[in-house]
This record gives structure tokens, sequence and C-alpha cells, in this order.
């Protein structure tokens, strides 16, 4: 998450990260998101809980990451077009 959160606030992006099912939950609802990436590392029921609990807060478009190295470049080629596109439509 380290290496995701630096390339994207690298890149000009307002970027947050957490660790816990709890913490993405509490700032989602104390935030506005666009955009929910969850981790490839995320179990399926957290994944859909999750998923549930961003649209109902409005996130527009959830990314299901599973991250390849080098990290930046995939952030780059995989995340950033779709947070893009998804914050041109919104």
């Amino acid at each position: 998450m380290t290496e995701v959160l630096a390339t994207l606030r690298g890149d000009g992006f307002d970027a947050e990260g957490v660790s816990t099912d709890e913490e993405a939950r509490k700032l989602l609802g104390a935030e506005e998101f666009g955009v929910l990436i969850i981790g490839g590392g995320v179990e399926p029921d957290s994944r859909a809980a999750l998923k549930e609990f961003a649209a109902e807060h409005g996130v527009r478009r959830v990314i299901d990451g599973a991250l390849t190295a080098p990290f930046d470049a995939y952030v780059r080629r995989a995340f950033e077009p779709l947070i893009r596109e998804t914050a041109s439509t919104g």
C-alpha cells in the first residue's frame, strides 16, 4: 500500500490508505471519495462488504487491486487511467 500511495500522490492524486476494514469504513463515512481501490489481500467477505459500504457512501468506482511488480508502473498503467476516467465523468 505504501508504494501505491506514494505513486498516486507523486502523480498528483489525493490518495488515502488504510489497513483494516474498520479504518476503511470510518474513512469512507467521513470523507467523499470517487474511487476505492481494494487490495489483493482483502478476503472475499470483507471485499463484498466494503464494496456495498462504498456504494452507500457515494463511491463511483471500486477497483479490485492485485499488484504486480514494478508497483509504480502497475499503478500508472492499471489504476490511474480508471481514476482519471471516473473523475472526468463525475
